[in-house]
């Protein structure tokens, strides 16, 4: 008998539901047959998924929209400016009690893996000490990777330096770099090397924010791609934003894109937080402020879609809900066609999934953890649409999140 048993779970692009049996926190069946359990949960057809994998955010930046004041320019350079105010009154309890609240809002729409860029910029790295507490006392609930984020440069801001190593041996996971912020492209090279050099000294992942500004001269990912080729860490780096590459010529565009998949770099696209903030200053036609999604994934690059910020000066909105930021993605992208759905579809589990780095424990197959995410919908892509909560949220066969279905009352 098994642990419990989710009944007529309708799994993506399946036409037929099945019944799912759990022991021990692990799929040991999916079946057509009757299966019986200790514990049985009809599922009444509706899709069943893998977690959202949470490529992008920021946990210590995180519901901080207006305080102590609003970001009115909506630009990357106000936001940097609001943030290094805010961020000198930082406390951990501070921290971990936004970045908790924002955890929970990202479970709710069925997200259990989450990398969170956290600014090391702070001399005490206060920030960083919050985020890593809070990493282990939510570790029965969730996945989290802390991404060591020099905010305010390596070169331009030499202090970061020493504090990425800090925090690479305080336990962050994956190193950083942002070169279009650097002074010259020279000092964003070199904040380049530096990072790489750093992340294959400690054998750490690596994770670039890459040229999130509206200028075909910010050419950092083909160096990104390079540099992984050189040292060799195929698989072992992911540049989100690439924003540039949107307005690079099809000929530059096409060779940078060729290289990327050569490098085996994931890239992460965050629709949310760059259509708000790009092509601010572009004459018009402006730009649709995103990387070139679909041309990525023609080439067989690894794309995943992130929600990024969460309610902060870099962006208002936001309430956690992954569905959003694929939703802002289908229509930037034209990728409208039933396939290009299941491509996005991917974009936020199985290819987070690899990027993450936990692609051999994860998906709803037998043997795997069970790890999965149920929303009220009979067809995969009515998620699109609905965008909905998760009706059910299990980690390791326990019910983490339960959300009671929308009824609504006609009194015409």
């Amino acid at each position: 008998m098994f642990d419990l048993v989710l009944k007529n779970a309708q799994l993506p692009f399946q036409t037929n539901s099945a019944n799912i049996g759990i022991k021990a926190g692990r799929i040991l069946s999916i079946s057509s047959e009757n299966l019986l359990g200790a514990k049985e949960l009809d599922l009444e057809g509706n899709v069943v998924l893998p977690p959202f994998v949470e490529m992008h955010t920021h946990l210590d930046t995180v519901l901080t929209a207006g305080d102590t004041v609003f970001n009115q320019s909506g630009t990357l350079g106000e936001a940097i400016d609001i943030w290094s105010i805010r961020k000198q009154s930082l406390t951990k309890e501070d921290v971990k009690n936004r970045a908790s609240k924002a955890l929970k809002m990202l479970m709710a729409y069925g997200v259990l893996y989450v990398r969170a860029a956290v600014d090391i910029s702070d001399p005490n790295l206060t920030a960083l000490h919050g985020i890593i507490e809070l990493r282990e006392e939510l570790q029965s609930l969730l996945s989290i990777q802390i991404i060591a984020f020099p905010q305010n440069g390596i070169v331009s801001c030499p202090e970061n330096q020493d504090r990425l190593e800090e925090a690479i041996l305080l336990g962050a996971d994956a190193v950083s770099a942002v070169p279009h912020l650097e002074h010259t492209r020279e000092e964003g090279i070199q904040s380049l090397e530096f990072a790489f050099s750093l992340a294959k000294k400690y054998e750490k992942e690596i994770h670039i924010f890459c040229d999130e500004v509206d200028d075909e001269h910010s050419r950092f990912l083909e160096v990104v791609a390079s540099l992984t080729l050189k040292e060799k860490l195929e698989g072992k780096v992911t540049a989100s934003h690439a924003n540039a590459l949107l307005y690079y010529s099809d000929a530059y565009a096409n060779k940078v894109m060729s290289l990327v998949k050569q490098a085996n770099v994931t890239i992460v696209c965050c629709p949310l937080v760059n259509t708000t903030m790009q092509g601010r200053t572009d004459s018009h036609p402006k730009g649709r402020g995103i990387t070139r999604l679909k041309e990525l994934a023609e080439q067989g690059v690894n794309v995943c879609i992130a929600h990024d910020d969460i309610r902060t000066p870099f962006y208002p909105f936001g309430n956690g809900n992954i569905l959003q930021a694929a939703h802002m993605a289908i229509h930037l992208a034209h990728m409208t066609g039933r396939e290009e759905l299941k491509q996005i579809v991917n974009m936020l589990t199985i290819n987070g999934a690899t990027a993450y780095s936990i692609q051999d424990q994860y998906g709803i197959e037998v043997g795997k953890e069970a790890n999965l995410a149920c929303f009220p919908v009979k067809d995969v892509y009515d998620i699109f649409f609905k965008q909905p909560k998760c009706r059910y949220l299990f980690r390791k066969g326990e019910l983490m999140v339960e959300t009671e279905p929308e009824r609504t009352c006609w009194n015409i």
